[in-house]
């Protein structure tokens, strides 16, 4: 049997705090993230790597992130190619 995290509940005081001061121009002051400032090919990068099980090094992320950022800039040139009603499918070769 595993054990569980208990849940911690908001105590009677922290419910009761004042609210959370709002700077001059009356909007609410959201602390900058890392996540906000990086760029979405990093984590993709990060994600495909712990699917697939392989293990890049740091130098070697920046040339993926390169590669990815040319192959999606590549194929979006012809994603939204129109094709005609009649156009025949690539053949498929077999040995």
């Amino acid at each position: 049997m595993t054990k569980r995290p208990k849940s911690r509940r908001k105590s009677k005081s922290e419910n009761s705090r004042a609210p959370a001061p709002t700077s001059v121009h009356g909007k609410e002051k959201r602390p900058r993230t890392e996540q906000a400032s990086r760029d979405p090919l990093d984590d993709f990068v990060e994600a495909a790597a712990r699917a697939l099980n392989l293990k890049v090094q740091p130098a070697w992320k920046g040339p993926v992130k390169a590669n990815l950022a040319t192959t999606f800039a590549l194929a979006a040139s012809f994603a939204d190619f129109p094709l005609p009603d009649d156009a025949e499918p690539a053949p498929i070769f077999s040995a």
